[in-house]
């Protein structure tokens, strides 16, 4: 009995023993890793090897180290087709006036003109008139000498003897300072960086002559000026540079100031060295001229009490040129006063910011600007800033628009090239259409910025140029 129950303790145990094995998780078997071949993938080689080589190589030119170079091309569909740095904004100089001009043909219209008045508070009577002459600003860039002359000629033929009052202008029209508020103390004295006002004359520009010293660091004789600046008074510092050194002559200015400094150096040997100023008072200078035009033609000026009457008779009236050929005259010579009264004019038009009536119209035309800055219309600020990408999108939106016939003919033209430059220091732009030698037009931007060595940039830019045509 005691060995039947030790047998079936010893089989139970067995068992148990061997089902608590059975239970045990059994490890995973071992599986070999697999290896797995990446796919070869070919690079896929750039649309334009050539301007995408020329590129590549002007980021290692040892002349272009810590430049920023940036490039966009749009093909004959509106589409991007290469870009380089396109989406990162740049100083763009004078290019900028391309957002000014295109808009404003869109806007305005290429046959708008800019008028000027001629009013009086008191009609001619008996040759007389007993009270004001008003000259009424209309932003004219144009406005020229000979424009106040044919005036005072016709006032003369109407039998005008005597203006028992003042002659007086009313620049009103661009309210605010006549210079951007970022343009620079070296830029607003000097004619490329004349005043912009209501009313104009000659570009508010004059020209002064220099004679150099017999040596080297002698000082320049001040010879004389082009047009009088009543009231201003004069302080020349200008000494005699190098032979064949240029134009270092920088004319220190200001909204109405009555000093004008004169510094910098004329080149050796130069007998007669004409530099243009910046007139500081737009109004004053004109109402000055046309007094003196009209006591020419024997029309005496009275003067008597200061008269703040609003003008009630219109006597006489200009027009500008027609905007198109304002426009013309922009892309030609990079005008930067020319570029401002448009600019101003867009905004008094729409009674609002130039620059938000730049926006808005081109948003409705499918171009919303990223990193845009306009502080001015011509591009003087290098606070101004854009993006390569924009401005070439700009061309093909304003060439394909109902002005792009227009648009393109005013730009700069010569085998297959359509463009508007920007050059100042450091800064180099270029942006237009492109045709090539198939037929196709291209839009495109090129923007450099920060460099030292400015023949490098125009080297890069023809060879790019000539990549494009060879398209």
């Amino acid at each position: 009995m005691l060995k039947n129950i030790l047998i079936l303790l010893l089989a139970s145990a067995l068992t148990a023993l061997l089902l608590s094995r059975r239970e045990q998780p059994q490890p995973p078997p071992v599986i070999a890793p697999q290896v797995i071949t990446p796919p070869v993938v070919t690079p896929t080689p750039p649309r334009f090897p050539t301007i995408n080589a020329l590129l590549n190589e002007a980021r290692t030119n040892p002349a272009l180290a810590g430049a920023a170079i940036g490039f966009c091309l749009i093909d004959s569909k509106g589409e991007v087709v290469m870009e380089d740095h396109a989406q990162t904004s740049f100083i763009p100089a004078s290019s900028l006036k391309t957002l000014t001009t295109a808009t404003a043909l869109e806007v305005l219209g290429p046959d708008f003109h800019f008028t000027t008045a001629l009013k009086s508070t008191a009609p001619i009577e008996a040759g007389v008139i007993r009270g004001d002459l008003i000259i009424v600003g209309g932003g004219d860039p144009m406005l020229a000498m000979a424009d106040l002359q044919a005036w005072a000629d016709e006032l003369k033929k109407r039998g005008l003897r005597m203006v028992t009052g003042h002659i007086r202008g009313d620049a009103r029209l661009f309210p605010g300072s006549l210079y951007g508020d970022f343009w620079n103390w070296g830029d607003i004295g000097n004619g490329y960086g004349s005043g912009v006002s209501g009313l104009n004359l000659n570009h508010n520009r004059y020209t002064l002559a220099f004679r150099a010293g017999e040596t080297v660091g002698a000082p320049a004789v001040l010879l004389g000026i082009s047009t009088e600046l009543p009231g201003v008074a004069w302080k020349n510092e200008v000494i005699t540079g190098p032979e064949d050194s240029g134009d270092g002559v920088v004319i220190h200015g200001g909204e109405s100031t009555t000093a004008i400094h004169l510094r910098g150096t004329v080149p050796l040997k130069a007998e007669k060295f004409r530099v243009n100023g910046a007139v500081p008072d737009p109004e004053r200078f004109i109402t000055h001229h046309f007094t003196q035009l009209l006591r020419a033609q024997g029309i005496q000026i009275g003067g008597g009490s200061p008269n703040t009457a609003e003008p009630k008779h219109e006597l006489l009236k200009h027009e500008s040129p027609p905007l198109l050929a304002i426009i013309k005259s922009i892309h030609a010579s990079s005008d930067n006063h020319e570029t401002e009264c448009v600019f101003r004019m867009l905004g008094v038009k729409a009674g609002k910011a130039p620059d938000a009536v730049i926006r808005e119209h081109w948003k409705a035309r499918g171009l919303e600007f990223i990193g845009l800055r306009m502080e001015d219309g011509c591009g003087l600020a290098r606070a101004d800033f854009i993006r390569p990408l924009d401005l070439a999108r700009l061309q093909f939106l304003a060439g394909s628009g109902p002005q792009g016939a227009n648009y393109k003919d005013s730009l700069l033209s010569k085998d297959g090239l359509r463009w508007k430059g920007g050059a100042m220091s450091g800064v180099r732009t270029y942006t237009g259409f492109a045709k090539t030698k198939s037929g196709e037009e291209f839009c495109y931007a090129l923007m450099v910025n920060h460099y030292t060595d400015g023949k490098v940039v125009s080297e890069l830019s023809q060879r790019l140029t000539d990549a494009m045509l060879g398209l």
